[in-house]
């Protein structure tokens, strides 16, 4: 998947309900629940009850982190 098509796929579901699981270091993974709040050319946001949290489009590319569209 190249960035193109993932900013395509993020933008389309703006202000969708998502699932965001987090793949981080020393197998700390953990979930978000929330929804898409902005987009911007580089990063997105994901709201999680009032807190903003951001992650850059190759974060998806990379496997860093996955995103489920509820």
């Amino acid at each position: 998947m190249n960035l193109d098509t993932i900013k395509e796929e993020v933008k389309k579901h703006l202000n969708s309900k998502v699932e965001v699981s987090v793949f981080g270091m020393r197998n700390k993974n953990y979930k978000i629940f929330g929804f898409i709040s902005n987009v911007y050319p580089s990063i997105f946001t994901i709201n999680e009850e009032g807190i903003e949290k951001s992650f850059t489009y190759s974060d998806i590319a990379t496997g860093e982190i996955r995103i489920k569209y509820l």
